[in-house]
């Protein structure tokens, strides 16, 4: 018999949720991936759901993740004794307390006035870290401050001028975030048919590009300063933040202007992911930008073993794409990653109730990967391995 104490810091939500049950109280949002869809899309406005909900052309993308999710099924194994569990995981040199980060999204505000600042909150009272988009609706120190000590990351759209993206990068450092993740998959935006039925694009409203109407390199660029009229700004931001010229050659620039860990966000090939390697980036995140990007391409978890095969663990690979649930990101894991990022869910969770709203989702994340580790026999996320999956 095992004589090893029970460590269950996150699944003891469910005991909460139960032990509250009795007493009358229901969790305050819906607990399960569709009815949290379903409950955003009464709440929030067309426009907004639409933005986050939407993917490129036919949303076929969209689908692929799910589908290579759902194809795979895992195997549980039994009494290995596994009383003792941790999710703790070890990512570019910081310790972190689930292999679970917040994802990018651009323009969060839109769903909750808390935007990045509930974000911050939850990731506070979670220890989930997140990454803050380049387009977020608070700018970058502010959000900073708000997260105090909780890792964070600064994830970049590298703008046409090369002096903005210098200031925004060494913003970022200079405010406490971790790690760089360049975005290479959306140098410009593709064809989103639900934005276009709402002649909707947040940031030609002004939300979502608070960190470029707070950068001095932007700012020194414009006629007249954005609070005395903001229609130069959204203009010239227009202007500067597709940027299709970029190639391998430039990834130099971005190592000489910054120290910090660099992640390339957007790999889908294997033969992409070595010229990462080859280029000295830190990590790669395997990701088609939820099927927003390109219609009918690959599901990232049928992407993801190949470019695990490809850097030969010389990095840590991340993944995105598709993820609902604790045992969607056991997959993942299974198959290489290292840690997982959630998109969607967490943006209708905080778009449902703001920070408290978001920390319940995430509370309930963390419980249902720790539990479904314990159940499939683990310990710990590194001992996830393919073999735990159905081809």
């Amino acid at each position: 018999m095992s004589t090893e104490p029970e460590s269950l810091p996150f699944a003891a939500y469910q005991n909460e949720i139960y032990v509250a049950g009795v007493g009358g109280a229901r969790p305050a949002i819906p607990l399960t991936p569709s009815g949290l869809e379903q409950r955003a899309s009464e709440l929030l406005s067309p426009e907004a759901f639409g933005y986050v909900a939407g993917g490129a052309g036919t949303e076929a993308t969209v689908a692929a993740n799910r589908a290579a999710l759902d194809r795979r099924q895992l195997i549980p194994r039994h009494l290995r004794g596994v009383a003792s569990r941790s999710l703790e995981t070890e990512l570019l040199g910081t310790r972190l307390p689930a292999p679970v980060l917040m994802a990018p999204i651009g323009a969060i505000g839109i769903v909750h006035t808390d935007g990045e600042l509930g974000i911050a909150a939850a990731a506070r009272a979670t220890g989930v870290p997140f990454i803050l988009s380049t387009v977020s609706s608070n700018p970058m120190e502010t959000v900073a401050t708000a997260a105090g000590e909780v890792a964070r990351w600064f994830q970049l759209y590298w703008p046409r001028d090369r002096e903005v993206c210098r200031s925004l990068v060494q913003r970022a450092e200079a405010s406490g975030y971790g790690a760089i993740v360049l975005t290479v998959d959306t140098f410009q935006l593709a064809w989103r048919p639900r934005d276009l039925e709402h002649g909707f694009l947040p940031f030609l409203h002004g939300d979502g590009i608070a960190n470029y109407l707070t950068d001095p390199v932007f700012r020194s660029q414009l006629p007249v300063p954005p609070e005395e009229d903001p229609r130069p700004a959204i203009a010239h931001w227009a202007e500067v933040f597709a940027n299709p010229t970029l190639t391998w050659s430039d990834l130099p620039f971005l190592r000489e202007i910054t120290s910090l860990p660099i992640v390339l966000k957007g790999i889908q090939h294997p033969d992409d992911a070595r010229r990462a390697l080859d280029a000295g980036v830190d990590g790669i995140v395997v990701s088609n930008h939820g099927g927003r990007q390109v219609d009918g391409a690959i599901g990232s978890l049928d992407a993801l073993p190949t470019v695990v095969d490809a850097v030969g663990g010389d990095i840590p690979i991340l993944f995105d794409g598709g993820i609902r649930s604790g045992s969607d990101a056991l997959k993942a894991i299974a198959l290489g990653a290292r840690a997982v990022l959630i998109g969607r869910p967490y943006a209708y969770a905080l778009g449902i109730g703001g920070s408290e709203a978001l920390t319940d989702f995430l509370r309930g994340f963390l419980a249902e990967l720790e539990i479904t580790i314990g159940l499939c026999g683990l310990q710990r996320p590194s001992e996830a391995t393919p073999e735990l999956l159905t081809a």
